[in-house]
């Protein structure tokens, strides 16, 4: 028997891509508690938000993977079946990148080289910062769907898009100055820890990469 939510994928699977992306922002949100309780060596709180991560995680993969399964091979839509799944690959990313960047300080607990606990925290909202945005334009797909991927609603995108890609590259050059911040003092630091953080570092700014591609995709379409 087919399950609630197939039945109500005839009508409308744009409304589960953003039942996904919901998700998957709650799971993005919970990255900034995660580097607070870092910073202030709060393991219970630590553990805490961690366990949150994951937990939204796996909830964003179940929504995924029905999406999967249920996209009929056609849809009466202006929009190719491809182009959802390859959205909703990047929105995956997104939450995927969560969970890496929580189960790496998980399996290697690291401190904070000095000096970068203010431009952590900053690189971190900004790249969350990037995926709100690209979540508010996906909110902007049943708006997008009337309009035939036109018109008002597509020049609207197409101007979030933008702003998306300006506070993207704030991340881009935020994310240059603290693993400058990094290596300046990578002779006093354990060798595998520089590499851990800028593995890390990689990954705060995959966040916000993955967030961009998001929009530029959409963008694509309404240029169709």
């Amino acid at each position: 028997m087919s399950s609630p939510l197939m039945n109500m994928f005839k009508r409308s699977p744009l409304k589960y891509m953003q039942e996904h992306m919901r998700v998957v922002m709650e799971c993005v949100r919970e990255v900034p508690p995660l580097f607070d309780a870092l910073i202030a060596g709060d393991k219970e709180q630590f553990t805490s938000v961690k366990d949150r991560i994951f937990e939204r995680e796996a909830a964003a993969d179940k929504i995924k993977n029905q999406l999967r399964a249920g996209l009929p091979k056609s849809l009466f839509m202006p929009v190719d079946r491809r182009d959802l799944l390859e959205i909703l690959q990047l929105q995956d990313s997104i939450a995927d990148t969560a969970q890496d960047i929580a189960g790496l300080l998980l399996e290697r607990p690291m401190e904070v080289p000095a000096g970068l606990e203010d431009p952590l925290v900053k690189l971190v909202s900004r790249c969350v910062d990037v995926c709100e945005k690209s979540s508010q334009i996906i909110e902007e797909l049943d708006e997008l769907l009337e309009m035939g991927f036109r018109g008002r609603e597509a020049t609207q995108v197409e101007s979030m898009v933008d702003q998306l890609n300006q506070i993207e590259d704030e991340t881009d050059e935020l994310g240059i100055d603290i693993t400058r911040r990094l290596f300046a003092q990578e002779d006093d630091m354990n060798p595998v820890s520089v590499i851990m953080w800028y593995r890390l570092i990689q990954w705060i700014g995959d966040l916000a990469d993955y967030a961009e591609k998001v929009g530029d995709r959409l963008r694509l379409l309404t240029a169709r």
